[in-house]
Formats: structure tokens, C-alpha cells, sequence
């Protein structure tokens, strides 16, 4: 794609200064994946100068990674939370709330709804094993692609299923799909938090889908699951009221909220 003079794309793709061309084509197919503009990126042509000139956010294909670069910072991606959660399970240790709330079996089909830096994705993987399935959505063309490559680029568990990543609309996609396609679907929706947070939390926030979760898309993943929806969200947020959830219990000073609601539904206006 062409970028036009005098115009300051919200997201472009580019790659580190390095001249290598296979690189540069994993960048120009990932930025026609999302429908961004691809830039040439030459020796000397700092990244600071793109953000000044061309976009107001890059993702950078580097030689062994992939980062999220705006004015404010650089995020690369790192499996990070996700994996000690997963060296805890290896460990034996079932203690991750995501364990004791959405109970994964092995072999299950799990359609995680808002993927983010991929966290829950990878512990949900580990969960279902080799027999299972994982599909993972992500809205925000910034965030599905660090995800999607940054995902893509780490060795697989032998323990844990293939995580699928889809550039998607939650509610969208959940109204394409047959009742009880999934045995779990997974919620984790950008709430807002007014709290501060961690450099990566806060790269995650600029650069989120903030459509609100709606009880029609509940009802949606309700018909599409066919055991359990699982919600997570702030405990510092009105949403979950909003959507008429009730939480589990939580810890007096636990600040993330987990629900649960049964699948096997039918949703309202369907046939």
C-alpha cells in the first residue's frame, strides 16, 4: 500500500534497518493481513522520524522479534505472564483462577474472544493439550499483529495445542458460528481501569478495541458454547453490573473479578 503525502496513517508496518528481504515480505503480508500501510524502512531513516511522518503507530518486523512502537514507547512482544502460568501448571501447581473457573479438559475447543498479549490464550492452550483446539480474536490490527507474529515465532509447547489467531470482531465472528461450536468461550474485554499499570498494560490500553461487551454478545457466546462462558474483568469497573453478571467470589484485596455462565443456550431472536 501507497502511503499518501501529508498523511499520518494511525498504524503502519515496517522492519528493523536491517537489509533483509524476507523480512521485509513477513512485513508487507502482515500489513496487507490488517489493511495498513506497509513502509520501506532504509538505513538511516529513524523510527521516530516514521512516527513523525507516517504513522502514529508502528508494528517493526526485527530479525527475532516483533515490537509495538508509538511516541510514547516500544513494547516487543514476550510470552511474558503467560509463560510462568504455564511453567506453574508443568510444575503441577493448580492454582491460576483460570484452572478452578473454566475447568479445561484435554481435548476441549476453547474460542478466546479478546486475545490482547495472549496470556490466558496460552494458558488455555496448555490446559486442552494436543488434542485440543484453541481460536483466539483479536479486533485491534496493532495488537493481532504483535500477537499473531509474536505467537507465531515461539516454540510450541509439546503439552499445549496450536493457537489459532483470528483479526476479528468478538460479536461479529460469534454470529458466523453454529451452536455449540465451542466447548469454552473466553472473555477478557478492555474495561476501563483507572488504576496505573505496567509499561506493557499501559501499550496494551493506547492501543485496545474499546467496543463495549453487550448482554447480546453474551447471549451469542452462550449459544456458541456449549458447556461454559468465561468473563473476566476489573474489579474497579461498573461493567459487570451493566451486563447483569454476577462474579465469583474474590479475595478482600483481589483486584480482577472472574465469572461464569452456562453454554448450551439458545440466544434470544434465534430460531
Amino acid at each position: 500500500m501507497t502511503v499518501p503525502s501529508n498523511t499520518l496513517w494511525p498504524l503502519a508496518v515496517t522492519t528493523s534497518d536491517r537489509r533483509d528481504p524476507g523480512l521485509a515480505e513477513r512485513a508487507q503480508q502482515a500489513a496487507q493481513e490488517v489493511g495498513v500501510p506497509y513502509v520501506t524502512r532504509h538505513h538511516k531513516l529513524p523510527l521516530k522520524n516514521l512516527l513523525a511522518d507516517t504513522a502514529q503507530a508502528l508494528v517493526v518486523f526485527e530479525a527475532s522479534a516483533v515490537a509495538l512502537v508509538d511516541s510514547q514507547g516500544v513494547l516487543r512482544f514476550s510470552p511474558g505472564l503467560g509463560y510462568l502460568r504455564v511453567k506453574q501448571l508443568d510444575a503441577g501447581v493448580q492454582e491460576d483462577m483460570l484452572v478452578r473457573i473454566a475447568e479445561l479438559r484435554p481435548g476441549e475447543r476453547v474460542l478466546d474472544c479478546t486475545l490482547g498479549l495472549g496470556a490466558d490464550a496460552q494458558v488455555a492452550a496448555r490446559l486442552v493439550g494436543p488434542a485440543g483446539t484453541l481460536t483466539a480474536l483479536e479486533k485491534s490490527p496493532a495488537l493481532y499483529l504483535l500477537a499473531r507474529h509474536g505467537l507465531e515465532a515461539l516454540p510450541r509447547h509439546p503439552g499445549a495445542c496450536p493457537i489459532q489467531v483470528v483479526h476479528a470482531d468478538a460479536d461479529t465472528y460469534l454470529r458466523t458460528l453454529p451452536d455449540q461450536a465451542f466447548d469454552v468461550v473466553l472473555f477478557d474485554p478492555m474495561f476501563e481501569r483507572k488504576r496505573r499499570s505496567s509499561h506493557a498494560f499501559e501499550m496494551l490500553r493506547r492501543h485496545a478495541d474499546y467496543t463495549p461487551l453487550t448482554r447480546a454478545t453474551l447471549a451469542e457466546a452462550q449459544r456458541v458454547a456449549r458447556r461454559v462462558v468465561v468473563l473476566k474483568g476489573s474489579r474497579y469497573s461498573s461493567d459487570f453490573p451493566k451486563l447483569g453478571v454476577q462474579h465469583e467470589p474474590v479475595r478482600p484485596n483481589g483486584t480482577i473479578l472472574w465469572a461464569k455462565l452456562p453454554g448450551g443456550l439458545t440466544a434470544p431472536g434465534s430460531k
